[in-house]
């Protein structure tokens, strides 16, 4: 059987599926055909007639999906210090707090992100200016948007861009909540939740190869990572992959509930 596999060119995707895509970890019976897209294409996509079979998504995306797809507890980006921040040009001094960005043009990287959720619900009304996530920082510095919602590598790159953090939407989720902030997570659809489990024991095991060579994916990683510099693309892996991706756990379980709220069973049935 060949089944759609959904995944982003970000350095920690890459990463983790490595072993998976290339065959050193298998699932018996299945091949994959691998789609790269933005995580807001995933999103949009999951939503679509043409939906993935399995796919990277939003946490956020996912629990207004959870009707069409399970969760998988491997290949998480879920922790700590790794949220979503707010930036402004260094000469904006009066947009100093997410306040004083009521009523503004804000970049952010698709409206049905964790980040955008996590934007709308910490901060003030605002004018969201959907683009892709690596548009955002050139945007913000040039003054077409008054600030912008940057996730991935440009918590490490953003003062390059002569920006300035207004705020860290991770570091309010972890003190209102207590819980590791949950981001992306891989979903199967409910028309093949029977081969979730085998999937999710082979995705752990495909994170758990990556982490205990790093060498061996690093090739494929580079290939996809454009121009992010070797340092950014290391601390970028660092801070998304860790223990949640190979196994949420109780505790990333509970974040990824807080997060969505009640509804739809979320996990794979054992």
């Amino acid at each position: 059987m060949r089944l759609r596999l959904g995944y982003s060119s970000c350095p920690n995707d890459t990463f983790m599926f490595h072993a998976l895509v290339t065959g050193a970890v298998s699932v018996e019976g299945v091949d994959f055909d691998v789609v790269m897209a933005d995580i807001e294409e995933l999103n949009a996509r999951a939503c679509s007639d043409d939906a993935l079979e399995v796919t990277k998504l939003s946490v956020s995306a996912f629990g207004r999906m959870r009707e069409r797809y399970v969760a998988l507890q491997a290949g998480a980006a879920l922790g700590r210090g790794c949220g979503p921040l707010v930036v402004r040009q260094r000469a904006r001094d009066e947009l100093g707090s997410l306040e004083s960005l009521a009523g503004l043009r804000v970049a952010v990287p698709g409206l049905a992100t964790t980040a955008f959720d996590l934007l709308a619900r910490f901060g003030p009304e605002l004018e969201p200016v959907p683009m892709r996530f690596d548009a955002i920082m050139p945007a913000v510095a040039a003054g077409e948007v008054s600030a912008g919602l940057i996730i991935h590598e440009g918590r490490f790159t953003f003062a390059a861009h002569g920006l300035e953090q207004v705020a860290d939407l991770g570091e309010l989720w972890e003190t209102s909540t207590g819980t590791p902030l949950p981001l992306g997570i891989i979903a199967v659809d409910r028309a093949h939740a029977a081969l979730g489990p085998a999937i999710e024991t082979a995705l752990s095991a495909s994170v758990g190869a990556a982490r205990a060579d790093r060498q061996a994916s690093a090739d494929y990683v580079r290939l996809h990572a454009q121009e992010m510099d070797e340092d950014v693309c290391a601390r970028h892996i660092e801070l998304y992959v860790n223990e949640f991706s190979e196994s949420l756990g109780a505790q990333g379980r509970r974040a990824v509930e807080t997060l969505i709220g009640p509804g739809v069973p979320l996990w794979l049935e054992r």
